[in-house]
C-alpha cells in the first residue's frame, strides 16, 4: 500500500500536476486497499479536520507580519543595522547577508521569503565586492534556512499541532540552533573571503552612528521578543501572539508613515495566496496521514526499528537521513505532515524529547529546502541571481554539507536544543 501510495505521488509530481492534486489523489489509491466506501465520508472529514486546528491560525498572522515588515520598509533598517554591525569585516557583504537572515527569522520564519528578499538586495552587492554569483547566491539560499529555526516558524507550529508539544518550548529550542547556523555560514563566508583575497570595506562604524541606526532598527528588533516572551511567560497563546506581533507592526509603519493602504492590500493578498496554499497542502497530506495511521504503518515502522530502540541516537540519525531524503523529493509541508506522526511513536519508546525530536525533524526538513531537484530556495535564489539552476545546485553542496553538520551536533548534544527551554521553562 505504502509503495504504491509513493508511486503515485511520484507520477503525479513529475506530471506537474498541482502538489495537493497529487496529494488528494494518492489518498485516494490509498482508500483502495482500505476500504472504497469511506470515501465520501471519511475523505471530506479528513480533509477539513487537518486545518482546523486553532493553533494553526497562528500561520497566517505570522506570515501577514513578515510581508508588513517588508512593505513598511522595516526590513531595510534591519539590513542597515546588520551592515554597521558586520559590514566592515572581510567579507563584509556576505556577513551583511548571514545576520539579516537571523534578524528577519524573528518576524518572517520564512526561508523562500527570506531568499527573495535578501537576494534581490544583496547578490548584486556582494558581486560588485568580488563574490562568484554563485557563492553568493548559495549563501543567500543557505542563510536562509536560518527562518524557520529561529521563532516563529510555521514548521514548529505544525509540528506542535501533530504531537501536542509545547509552541512555547518548540520555540525557544530553536534559538541556539539558529545562532549555531549562523555563526556556521559566517565561518564559510570568512573562510571563502580569506581564500580569494577579499578586501576590508573600512574601520570601525562610529558611536554615534551605531546608537541612530539601532533606534532605527529598534521596532523591527523588538517584534521577536514580543513573539517569545507572550508566549513562554504565559500571556498569550501561539495565534494571540501572532495576532499582536502583526498588529504591532502595522501600528509601527502607520506611525512611521511607511504603510499606505495600497501596501497593506498588498500584504493581505500575499499572505492569502501563501496561505491558501500551505493550507490545502496540509489539509490533503492529513487525509494520507490518516490513511497511514488506520492502515497501521507507524506501528510497522515501530517494529522495524526496535532493535535500536535502546540506542537513541541511532534512531535520531536513522529518522534523520529518512527524512533529508523524502524532503528532497517531497515539498516541505507534505513530508512533515506525513513523517511526523510515523516517526513520533518511534521516538516516544526509544526516550527521546519530543521538543528535540521537533528541532531535529524542523531543520531535517529545512535543509531540504536547499537540496535538489526541488529545493524552493534555491530556485528563488538563482532567479533573483539570474543564474542557471543547475549550475546553482552543482554549487549549492557546501552549504548543505555546513547545515547538516550542525544537524550532527544537535544530534550529538541534545543540550543544545533543550538547555533553554529548560531554563526559562
Amino acid at each position: 500500500m505504502t509503495l504504491t501510495m509513493l508511486a503515485v505521488f511520484l507520477v503525479h509530481v513529475l506530471l506537474g500536476l498541482p502538489l495537493f492534486v497529487s496529494l488528494l489523489a494518492t489518498s485516494l489509491v490509498g482508500f483502495l486497499f482500505v476500504d472504497t466506501s469511506m470515501i465520501p465520508r471519511m475523505l471530506p472529514q479528513q480533509f477539513f479536520g487537518g486545518i482546523n486546528v486553532f493553533s494553526l491560525m497562528a500561520i497566517p498572522l505570522f506570515i501577514l507580519a513578515g510581508n508588513l515588515m517588508n512593505v513598511t520598509r522595516l526590513t531595510d533598517r534591519l539590513m542597515a543595522f546588520a551592515k554597521l554591525l558586520v559590514g566592515h569585516l572581510r567579507g563584509g557583504m556576505g556577513h551583511v547577508n548571514v545576520v539579516s537572515s537571523v534578524f528577519f527569522a524573528g518576524v518572517n520564519g520564512s526561508a523562500v521569503a527570506d531568499t527573495s528578499a535578501l537576494g534581490s538586495l544583496l547578490v548584486p552587492p556582494m558581486r560588485k565586492e568580488g563574490y562568484s554569483t554563485a557563492f553568493a547566491a548559495g549563501l543567500t539560499a543557505g542563510s536562509s534556512l536560518i527562518g524557520p529555526i529561529i521563532p516563529p516558524s510555521i514548521f514548529m507550529i505544525l509540528y506542535a499541532s501533530l504531537t501536542n508539544t509545547s509552541v512555547g518550548d518548540l520555540f525557544l529550542a530553536g534559538v541556539i540552533p539558529g545562532l549555531m547556523l549562523g555563526v556556521a555560514f559566517m565561518g564559510m563566508n570568512a573562510l571563502y573571503a580569506w581564500r580569494v583575497g577579499l578586501q576590508k570595506r573600512g574601520g570601525l562604524p562610529g558611536a554615534r552612528e551605531l546608537m541612530v541606526t539601532a533606534v532605527g532598527a529598534l521596532p523591527a528588533l523588538v517584534a521577536p521578543f514580543i513573539i517569545v516572551a507572550g508566549i513562554v511567560l504565559g500571556f498569550v497563546t501561539p495565534t494571540e501572539s501572532a495576532a499582536l506581533t502583526a498588529l504591532y507592526v502595522a501600528l509601527c509603519g502607520a506611525l512611521l508613515g511607511k504603510l499606505r493602504l495600497a501596501d497593506l492590500w498588498k500584504a493581505i493578498v500575499d499572505t492569502t495566496r501563501l496561505t491558501s496554499a500551505i493550507f490545502m497542502i496540509m489539509a490533503a497530506s492529513a487525509t494520507i496521514s490518516w490513511l497511514l495511521a488506520y492502515a497501521q504503518v507507524p506501528n510497522q515502522f515501530v517494529a522495524l526499528l526496535d532493535p535500536y530502540i535502546e540506542r537513541p541516537m541511532v534512531i535520531l540519525l536513522m529518522l534523520s537521513a529518512i527524512t533529508f531524503v523524502t524532503g528532497m523529493f517531497m515539498e516541505e509541508v507534505s513530508a512533515l505532515m506525513l513523517l511526523t506522526p510515523i516517526f513520533s511513536p518511534v521516538a516516544m519508546m526509544a526516550g527521546i524529547d519530543p521538543v528535540h525530536l521537533g528541532i531535529i525533524i524542523t531543520l531535517n526538513i529545512t535543509i531540504a529546502l536547499i537540496t535538489p531537484p526541488m529545493g524552493a530556495c534555491v530556485f528563488v535564489a538563482a532567479a533573483v541571481s539570474r543564474l542557471e539552476i543547475v549550475s546553482l545546485f552543482r554549487t549549492i553542496w557546501p552549504f548543505v554539507i555546513t547545515a547538516v553538520l550542525v544537524l550532527l551536533l544537535l544530534i550529538l548534544f541534545p543540550g543544545l536544543t533543550l538547555w533553554l527551554p529548560s531554563l526559562l521553562g
